[in-house]
Order: structure tokens, then sequence, then C-alpha cells
């Protein structure tokens, strides 16, 4: 492996107009193809929107796997050579639905994450998924996928570092809150933590605008297997894309110093 160009961009989809969020992701799509990127991550529920009021309106909102937003991004994840990570609501049976993540990859296969740790509202709207991040062999390296609060569980991030992921594509959408007078969000901080004691390259894609009184953080951030940024990493509220060229390699070196793996150091018998 070289150098993998990684885009993010921050979008901010409408709650419920699919067709004009299909419009912007595909403009995302066709842009970042245009940057020369290799993979693209766009928000966590890209295709509805996020502020449910119930079940009931998120199942109207819902898309199956072949509904036209997964149709649309794997024929331009085909036309242009990409492998596109984003999130979507998808309709199970019997009236549920899942916060899920398609990771498209140009040849075709598409695997499906359904978001396992549900956060504040989403518990009263979603159906937890059961299986862990997948990790999947690209044509650029061993990709994993996961959502938003998924990332706050250090035990989750672990399972994809431990099966050998290179990158972990993160849609997320995080709602702002308060901070100390100069701090940087925690979630921003939190997926730099991750990547420096896993030794494993992260792209997180924020979105941004208001939706029913929710702001978002905008912190979309891009870092490497040191957990230091790469593009990002400051609240921005507005739209942004974010560009970097990753040594994906480097994830698969887990020594920290001669004598130190940060994999192998674990003594998984003193944590029970």
């Amino acid at each position: 492996m070289s150098h993998v160009r990684v885009v993010c961009h921050q979008l901010a989809p409408r709650l419920g107009d699919a067709h004009y969020n299909r419009a912007l992701s595909a403009e995302a799509i066709r842009g970042a193809a245009a940057l020369g990127a290799q993979v693209l991550v766009l928000p966590e529920l890209m295709q509805s929107g996020y502020v449910f009021n119930d079940v009931q309106e998120a199942y109207a909102l819902s898309e199956p796997l072949d509904g036209p937003t997964l149709t649309l991004w794997k024929t331009l994840a085909s036309q242009l050579n990409l492998i596109v990570a984003a999130g979507f609501c998808e309709r199970l049976a019997d009236g549920k639905v899942a916060n899920s993540a398609a990771l498209i990859e140009p040849d075709g296969p598409m695997t499906v994450y359904r978001k396992a740790h549900l956060w504040d509202r989403e518990k009263l709207i979603f159906t937890p998924g059961d299986a862990p991040p997948p990790v999947v062999e690209t044509a650029v390296g061993r990709i994993a996928v996961m959502i938003c609060y998924d990332l706050e569980l250090p035990e989750w991030v672990r399972r994809p570092a431990l099966a050998g992921a290179d990158l972990l594509c993160a849609p997320v959408n995080w709602p702002d809150g308060p901070r100390p007078a100069g701090e940087r969000p925690g979630e921003i901080v939190r997926v730099q933590a991750n990547a420096a004691v896993n030794r494993l390259f992260i792209a997180a894609c924020d979105r941004h605008g208001q939706e029913r009184g929710v702001d978002w953080v905008g912190g979309s951030v891009i870092v490497d297997a040191d957990g230091y940024p790469q593009a990002g990493a400051v609240a921005h509220p507005a739209e942004q894309r974010l560009v970097a060229d990753l040594p994906l390699a480097q994830s698969r070196d887990k020594c920290i110093s001669a004598h130190n793996h940060v994999h192998q150091d674990r003594r998984p018998s003193l944590y029970r």
C-alpha cells in the first residue's frame, strides 16, 4: 500500500427530503472523485436526516438495501472508482428501522453495518445492531466501519483494530453541547485517543446545520495512526471537505518502542 487519499465531506442533509439528500450526496461523491479520492466518508443518516419524532416517522423515511439511495451510491462508486462509506436509515421487517452505514466498493460489493450503541433518543427509534464492526479487505487496504456513539466505547473500536483494520470510517452526527471555553469538542479528542491506542487511522465525518432545534459540532476529522489530526480537528459548523493522504501501511506496525506493542502488551486476564 502507498498513500491512500481519504475525503470526509461534512454536509447538512434535510430531514425527510430524500431527493435533496441524494442529490447532495451525489455531488459530494463526484467532487471527491475529481480530487482523486479513493475513499469518501459521508455523515450518519445522510439519506434521511437524524431528528425523528418516532419510529413511525423514521420507518416512512427509511429505505431497503436495494432502495434508490444505495442504488445511486453503488452506481457512482462503480463509475468513479472510489469507496463510499455513508449512513442511511435502513428499513427492517415488522416496521423496525436500523441506523446503518454502507461501505460500498467500486467493483460491486457492499457491506452494511448496523449501529450497535444507540445514543439518547435513538433507543426509542432504532433497533440496535448485534454484529461487530466489519473489516473489509479492499483494493486500498483493510477498512472497518462504525457509527458515531460506537466510537465512545473503546472496547468496540478495539474489535476492528485487533481484526487488522488499517482505516476506520465513521459516519457521525455529533450534537453540539456546552464545553469549557477554549476546549475542543470531546468527540474529536476521543477519536484521536482511539487512533493512538490502537495505531489505527480514523476518518470521522460529521454533519452541520440545524435540525428540529439540534445543532451539530461540525467536528469532522481525519487522524493518523499516532492520533494526530491530518485534517479537521476543530469545530467548524458549516460545510467542509477534508482531504488527507494516508500511509495506511503504518497501521500494521503496532510497536511504539523497541519493547512495546500496543496489542501484544495487553493482559486481558487482568481486565476481567
